[in-house]
C-alpha cells in the first residue's frame, strides 16, 4: 500500500499491480505525518488517521482487520497527538494521547475510548497489560524534571505512583529506566528497575553535566550498551556495558562519534550474526574512523582491509589501511551515501555497506563492499554508491546504481556478491526514487519505484521484478554446507568460540543457483567452550585500550576502593578486571576472582521519592550514576537522549579539509546527495532539544 494527501492504494501481488482503495476512505485526505499504523505479527490490522476541520470535536480515524480490504470509519473523542500504538501481544488494545494531554485506551481495536488519565506527557506499553506514563503537576509538559512516573495495570482502574521528579523514563529490552533529578536541580541520575518500577537502583557510571547526554544505543534483556557524553562540544564520548542487571557497568569504547548536530552515531547492530556491531571512533586529529566487535564489546578492532584493494589518500601507508563504513553521520553529513549499513537475521553472516579503504573515512564517493562471515572479511561488492537489497534469505541480493541520471537496469547477485548480472526492467529510464522488497528478506520480488518527466508533470511508475522465474528450482540438501561462524583459525581448538560456545550454520553453497523460499529457517548447532580471558569484560574501574585484550585500571581511580550502592547497600567491589559477560555460555577454564562484599551501610536516597532507593547525599561515592535525558525507540528498545547545544562544527570542518585535499589534487566523485533523494537511514531523528522517544 501506499498513501498521500488524498490517494490510497492496495497491491495483493508483490507490487506487481495496484487498486485504487481511496474510496474505501471516502476520499478523505490521509495525515500521513501519523503514518500507516500496523498491527504486531501478522494481525492484518491497519489504522489511518484522517484529517478533519479545524472546528471538529474530535479526530478520525479509518480501521482494517483484513490487510485494508475493508475500511470502518470511527470519528474519536478526543485528537490524536501522535500515532495510534498497539499492545504487543493483543491487537485489540490501543494507547493514545491527545493535543490536550489525556491518555485514552481502547479494548475493542478503536471502535470504542475511554479516557483513563489527564494531564500525561508520554505513554507507554510494558509488559503483560501494564501502561507506563508520565504526568504534569504544574500545568505543563515542559516541567521536565518534576513529572510523575505512574503505572497502570488494569487499562486505569487503578494507579501507582513509581517516581517522582521524572525528567523522562523508557524501555529496553526488560529494563525501566528513570531519568531523575537530583536535589539541586542542575543534574540527574539514571535509575533503573527489573521488576517495572517496584524498586529502583541507580546505573553507576561517571556522572555528566547539564550539557552532556546519555544514550542507550541497544538493549536486549542481560546487556546493555550505553554512550556517557564526553565533557564539553567534542561530538564523542564513551560505551560502557553493563552487567546483566543494567546497574554496574564497564568501558568499552572511548572516543565513540555521537554529534549533537541531529543526533547522529554510526552505531548498528549486525543482525545476521550474534555479539557483532559496527561504529566508529573519532580519532585525535579528528577524523572518523570504523572499529567493529565480535563479542559484544569486549574487544573493539578496525576492519579489516579488503583484499585487492589499494589504500586512499587518507592512509599514511599504501598497504596498511582498514576499511570504514559509511553510516548515519555520513548520511547526515550529504555524503553521497544512499543507504546505511544492511543485514538480515535469516541472511547468515551477510553485511552490505558503504565504505572506503585508507587511514580514515572518505569524503569521495564511496563503494559498496559485502561480508559473508558477519564483519572479519570483506570484499569490494559494487564500484560507486548503490542502493541495495537482500531477497531469498541472503540467496539474492538486487542493486541499482545511485545517479542523478535516469536509470533502467537492475543488478542481481546469486552467489553473495562475487558475480553481477544487468536485467533491463524497462526500455525507457527513469527518475529512480526508491527500491522496497517485502520485510524480512524472504521474498523473491522487489520494486523500483520512480518517475518519467519534469518536475512538474511527473507520472510515477513502479516496476517490480519477481525473480522466482530465474531461481525456479527449491534448493535441495546438496546446496547447503556447513558453515562455523566466527571461524578465524581452523587449527585453534577455541576456533568460532564467541561468548562462550560455537554455532555451526546451515547455509546455501555460492555455487548452488536454486530457490531457499519462504518457508526457509535458519538452523544451527551450539556447542559449550571453555573460558578464556576474551569470554570476560573488563570489570568496573577498568578498561581496554584500544587493540589490546588486557584490562587495565582507570587512571582516575588507581588507588581507590571501587565503591558502589547495589540494592540499598554499600558494596566494595574486589576484582581482578574482568567480569563475565552477560550472556555468555562458556564452561570450565579461566575464571578471574571477582566479589562483592556488603559493607553494611545504607544507601540513604531519596531523588527517586522518599519511599525509593536512591544514593548518600552525605558522602558522594567515587563512582557517580549518569544523570542525563533519557530517551527510548520503540522499534529496537533503543534509548537516546540529546543535549541542547549547536555544536559538532569541527567535525564538518573536518569534511571539508578533507574535501579541500581531494579537489587540491584533482579527485573526482564529490558529489554530495541529491536533496530530492534523501538518504534512507534506519530512524527518524528531531531536531528539537525535546527527548525523542521514537
Amino acid at each position: 500500500m501506499s498513501f498521500g494527501q488524498s490517494k490510497l492504494y492496495r497491491s495483493e501481488d508483490y507490487g506487481k499491480t495496484f487498486k485504487d482503495i481511496t474510496s474505501l476512505i471516502n476520499n478523505t485526505f490521509i495525515r500521513t505525518e501519523f503514518g500507516m499504523a500496523i498491527g504486531p505479527e501478522n494481525s492484518g490490522k491497519v489504522i489511518l488517521t484522517g484529517d478533519v476541520s479545524g472546528g471538529s470535536r474530535g479526530g478520525r480515524i479509518f480501521r482494517s482487520s483484513d490487510f485494508a480490504k475493508n475500511f470502518v470509519q470511527t470519528d474519536l473523542p478526543f485528537h490524536p497527538l501522535v500515532q495510534i500504538t498497539y499492545h504487543p501481544q493483543n491487537s485489540d488494545c490501543l494507547l493514545a494521547l491527545s493535543t490536550e494531554n489525556g491518555l485514552w485506551v481502547s479494548k475493542d481495536f478503536g471502535e470504542s475510548w475511554e479516557e483513563i488519565h489527564k494531564a500525561v506527557c508520554l505513554a507507554k506499553w510494558g509488559a503483560n497489560d501494564t501502561i507506563f506514563f508520565t504526568t504534569y503537576l504544574n500545568n505543563s509538559c515542559t516541567d521536565l524534571g518534576l513529572l510523575e512516573l505512574k503505572k497502570t495495570s488494569d487499562f486505569g482502574k487503578a494507579f501507582k505512583v513509581i517516581g517522582t521528579k521524572i525528567y523522562s523514563f523508557g524501555l529496553g529490552g526488560r529494563f525501566l529506566f528513570a531519568s531523575v533529578m537530583t536535589e539541586k536541580g542542575t543534574t540527574r541520575r539514571i535509575h533503573v528497575s527489573l521488576d517495572q518500577g517496584e524498586t529502583w537502583n541507580m546505573a553507576q557510571l561517571p556522572s555528566v553535566g547539564h550539557e552532556q547526554f546519555y544514550s542507550i544505543l541497544a538493549a536486549n534483556d542481560d546487556l546493555v550498551f550505553m554512550h556517557v557524553d564526553e565533557p564539553g562540544d567534542t561530538g564523542f564520548g564513551t560505551i560502557y556495558t553493563s552487567d546483566d542487571r543494567g546497574i554496574v557497568y564497564s568501558k568499552s569504547l572511548e572516543r565513540h562519534l555521537y554529534t549533537t548536530t541531529g543526533g547522529e552515531t554510526d552505531f548498528t547492530n549486525v543482525t545476521s550474526l550474534r555479539g557483532i556491531y559496527i561504529t566508529s571512533v573519532l580519532s585525535e586529529d579528528n577524523s572518523i574512523q570504523s572499529v567493529i566487535t565480535f563479542d559484544r564489546g569486549g574487544e573493539w578492532v578496525p576492519l579489516r582491509k579488503p583484499k585487492n584493494t589499494t589504500c586512499d589518500s587518507t592512509a599514511k601507508s599504501k598497504e596498511e589501511c582498514s576499511l570504514h563504513i559509511h553510516a548515519s553521520y555520513s548520511i547526515s553529513q550529504k555524503l553521497n551515501v544512499p543507504m546505511a549499513p544492511l543485514s538480515e537475521p535469516n541472511a547468515v553472516g551477510i553485511v552490505i555497506a558503504h565504505g572506503s579503504v585508507g587511514g580514515a573515512i572518505s569524503v569521495m564517493s564511496p563503494d559498496v563492499y559485502i561480508s559473508d562471515d558477519g564483519g572479519y572479511t570483506w570484499a569490494r561488492m559494487l564500484e560507486g554508491p548503490h542502493h541495495y537489497a537482500i531477497l531469498d534469505s541472503g540467496g539474492l541480493i538486487v542493486a541499482i546504481e545511485h545517479t542523478s541520471q535516469p536509470v533502467n537496469v537492475i543488478e542481481f547477485s546469486t552467489d553473495e556478491g562475487q558475480c553481477w548480472y544487468r536485467y533491463a526492467f524497462s526500455k525507457e529510464p527513469i527518475f529512480f526514487t526508491g527500491l522496497a522488497s517485502e520485510p524480512g528478506a524472504r521474498s523473491m520480488n522487489v520494486s523500483v519505484w520512480g518517475f518519467r518527466g519534469s518536475f512538474l508533470s511527473r507520472q510515477w511508475v513502479s516496476y517490480t521484478i519477481d525473480f522466482s522465474q530465474l531461481l525456479s528450482r527449491t534448493c535441495e540438501d546438496k546446496d547447503y554446507t556447513v558453515w562455523l561462524a566466527h571461524s578465524i583459525n581452523p587449527s585453534d581448538p577455541s576456533d568460532g568460540c564467541i561468548l562462550g560456545y560455537k554455532e555451526q550454520y546451515r547455509r546455501l553453497r555460492k555455487s548452488s543457483v536454486c530457490q531457499n523460499g519462504r518457508d526457509y529457517v535458519v538452523t544451527k548447532q551450539p556447542s559449550i567452550c571453555p573460558c578464556t580471558l576474551e569470554d570476560f569484560l573488563c570489570d568496573f574501574g577498568y578498561y581496554r585500550p584500544e587493540n589490546q585484550s588486557v584490562c587495565v585500571e582507570q587512571p582516575e581511580l588507581k588507588g581507590h576502593d571501587l565503591e558502589f550502592c547495589l540494592y540499598g547497600r554499600r558494596e566494595l567491589l574486589k576484582t581482578s578486571g574482568y567480569r563475565k559477560i552477560p550472556g555468555d555460555k562458556c564452561s570450565g577454564g579461566e575464571s578471574p576472582s571477582r566479589e562483592e562484599k556488603d559493607m553494611k551501610k545504607k544507601c540513604t536516597s531519596n531523588f527517586l521519592s522518599p519511599s525509593q532507593l536512591a544514593a548518600s547525599t552525605s558522602s558522594t561515592p567515587i563512582i557517580l550514576a549518569v544523570v542525563a535525558v533519557l530517551v527510548v525507540t520503540v522499534v529496537a528498545g533503543v534509548l537516546i537522549v540529546k543535549k541542547y547545544v549547536c555544536g559538532g562544527r569541527f567535525l564538518v570542518h573536518r569534511y571539508s579539509v578533507l574535501r579541500q585535499h581531494a579537489e587540491a589534487n584533482g579527485v573526482e566523485g564529490m558529489d554530495v546527495l541529491d536533496p530530492g533523494t534523501p538518504a534512507r537511514k534506519g530512524g527518524y531523528h528531531d531536531d528539537s532539544d525535546e527527548d525523542l522517544l521514537e
